[in-house]
């Protein structure tokens, strides 16, 4: 089986010596098509880094990750920058929007970058907005939307170029419990059409609904339950 992503003995450290961190420490993991893998652990485990070099956010010290096949953390920042803007939908737990932009602007804008005419990254926008059921707050500001609305939003503008990957870091830590619904929906819809999502997450929720559950130690993979 072709994985859409693969890591291999990844490993990010800070510092040296006494104070050295192994935040990621030597860890493998693969996700299929069409997989969802929720990471556990305690707080300050490595988690979000972990997720980070996924993505190709920050570049590890050791190992590798694969995306498709071809490496993404060998690529210079440009070419790397372009592969998050096409393949990879990222979701966070502080929403990342853009205060100046509407809610529609805030999604059109990854497909202007990655290309797409402004006719057609407004149609992907509006479309994708409707989708998460914000069709008649497209033309508000963030600061106009309430927090699940928000990440709604945030949902809406990861998918607008259509990634085959979806990395969200807890990404319903900063709702309340209908809004958390609401996001977990949207997530269970993006699994049945396919995509491969990797979740950090201290929602059990969230967790339960994943295929496999991975539990992340010290910047080790140190447990995984398969629950599908």
């Amino acid at each position: 089986m072709e994985h859409v992503l693969r890591a291999e003995g990844l490993r990010r450290h800070f510092g040296s010596g006494p104070s050295l961190v192994r935040a990621v420490d030597d860890v493998d993991l693969a996700v299929a098509p069409g997989e969802t893998v929720g990471i556990i652990g305690p707080s300050g485990c490595g988690k979000s880094t972990l997720l980070h070099l996924l993505g190709g956010l920050d570049r590890p010290d050791g190992g590798r990750v694969l995306l498709h096949g071809r490496r993404l953390d060998g690529l210079s920042e440009t070419a790397a920058a372009r592969v998050r803007r096409t393949a990879i939908g990222f979701v966070f737990q502080a929403f990342h929007l853009v205060g100046e932009l509407t809610a529609r602007e805030n999604v059109e804008l990854p497909a202007l970058l990655a290309g797409a005419s402004p006719r057609e990254a407004r149609r992907r926008a509006e479309h994708l907005l409707g989708r998460v059921g914000l069709a008649d707050r497209a033309g508000h500001l963030p600061g106009m939307l309430s927090g699940g609305q928000r990440q709604r939003v945030a949902v809406a503008r990861a998918l607008v170029n259509d990634p085959p990957l979806l990395l969200a870091d807890e990404p319903t830590g900063n709702l309340d419990s209908a809004a958390a619904t609401e996001v977990l929906r949207l997530l269970a819809e993006l699994r049945r059409e396919g995509r491969a999502l990797v979740v950090v997450t201290h929602d059990p929720r969230i967790a339960g609904a994943a295929d496999r559950v991975v539990t992340m130690r010290d910047g080790a993979l140190v447990d995984e339950t398969v629950l599908v």
